[in-house]
């Protein structure tokens, strides 16, 4: 059975699924950051500090009360942990054995690592971790020349190779910097660690992501996942004969849902309240999906040259009203606790600009205070008219 969706609906949908705005919840901050990583599927890991980094910032926004050390102190109590999803992320515990598929293709040599395997360098590494306990980078001297084209030492390449393949795990971080051990002594003792069969790797990566996102196409199913389109193709026409999915017309394209996702759409959203999301945030990760659904053509510019950049260096999406309506070039100067706002640029169509004013003025101040912040500089405003009441909401 197809049904049709409006594309209001379809964003409702996928806002509930992506926990945007976040409702109301009862509990520790602790226990629903987990809840929130558990119902995302991961959070990826960036190191660009510009301002908050991006795994904190994506959490913060379904969770106002987390705080940095929440996530730590899920990983230090194994119930989160770090490895690959299309990118270096932070994962549920509870599907530990779904990321066997990866590491048991690198180890295989089905999947192609972007360093070299040496099995000496790798043997004497995992030794060294077996009999002296968790190590770092660090602690491996080098004193030759770095090599690749990642310019990193030899033993950081092994360990990473260990890491990737399954061998090595990192139960905590120290600086940011990976402290790796075995993955026997990482793992929780009740873990399920079965690997599992190819079918139900696949559908687990549809479900995962129906679940997250609330609607999908078999191409964002298997976005940047190696060898896995063949078998996504398979479980889903299995999945649709057997009543798991359903179609959805959505402006004349087809999308997969969960069929039990759609009682969602009978939850009102919260349109009022307005996030300044992450670039990395999971909502937005599938640029052609946000174009497509959001009409929002977003690109993260600080891999692009300066003087192509179109809205800035590193320019935060702005959510409300159900929809993407602005972005924001900002940076947060740690040491003078000034949020600098470089450029604030609205989406030509947005009309209701008293009501985003003063959203965006209220979601500012914490986003301010989650960012170490107690004075921000408006640089650049697109309707140079909103400036001045701006800076009148947040005197110096």
């Amino acid at each position: 059975m197809t049904e049709s969706l409006s594309p209001g609906q379809a964003r409702k949908l996928i806002l509930h699924s992506q926990q945007l705005p976040p409702a109301k919840a009862s509990g520790s901050a602790v226990a629903n950051t987990l809840n929130a990583l558990e119902q995302l599927a991961y959070i990826q890991i960036d190191t660009i500090s510009v301002v908050e980094r991006a795994h904190h910032h994506t959490l913060w926004n379904r969770v106002p009360a987390y705080k940095p050390e929440h996530l730590e102190q899920l990983v230090e109590q194994k119930q989160v942990f770090e490895y690959w999803w299309h990118a270096a992320a932070y994962l549920p515990m509870r599907d530990y054995r779904f990321s066997l598929h990866r590491k048991q293709a690198l180890a295989t040599g089905e999947l192609d690592h972007w360093y070299p395997r040496d099995q000496k360098l790798m043997r004497y590494v995992y030794d060294r971790i077996r009999s002296e306990g968790p190590l770092m980078v660090k602690d491996f001297e080098h004193t030759g020349p770095k090599t690749s084209d990642w310019h990193s030492k030899p033993a950081k390449q092994a360990l990473e190779y260990l890491y990737m393949q399954g061998d090595l795990m990192t139960p905590y971080r120290q600086n940011f910097h990976k402290v790796y051990d075995l993955t026997e002594r990482t793992l929780p003792a009740d873990i399920n660690d079965t690997p599992p069969s190819p079918d139900e790797y696949a559908r687990f990566l549809i479900r995962r992501f129906l679940s997250a996102h609330g609607v999908g196409l078999p191409a964002e199913f298997s976005y940047l996942l190696k060898n896995t389109k063949p078998l996504i193709t398979q479980a889903l026409k299995h999945m649709l004969d057997d009543g798991e999915l359903q179609t959805i017309n959505i402006a004349g394209v087809g999308y997969y849902v969960l069929p039990e996702s759609l009682n969602l759409l009978d939850k009102p959203l919260s349109r009022s309240k307005l996030k300044i999301l992450s670039p990395f945030d999971n909502l937005l990760i599938q640029r052609k999906r946000m174009q497509a659904l959001f009409d929002f053509d977003y690109q993260i510019e600080c891999y692009v040259p300066a003087a192509k950049r179109k809205f800035g260096y590193f320019v935060l999406p702005i959510l409300w009203d159900g929809r993407l309506v602005a972005r924001m070039d900002c940076k947060a100067d740690r040491k003078t606790q000034v949020l600098h706002i470089h450029n604030l640029a609205l989406e030509p169509w947005l009309t209701k600009k008293a009501a985003f004013i003063a959203a965006f003025s209220k979601e500012l101040h914490h986003f301010m205070a989650f960012n170490g912040s107690k004075q921000v500089i408006f640089n650049q405003v697109s309707d140079v008219s909103l400036k001045p009441e701006l800076q009148a909401n947040f005197p110096n």
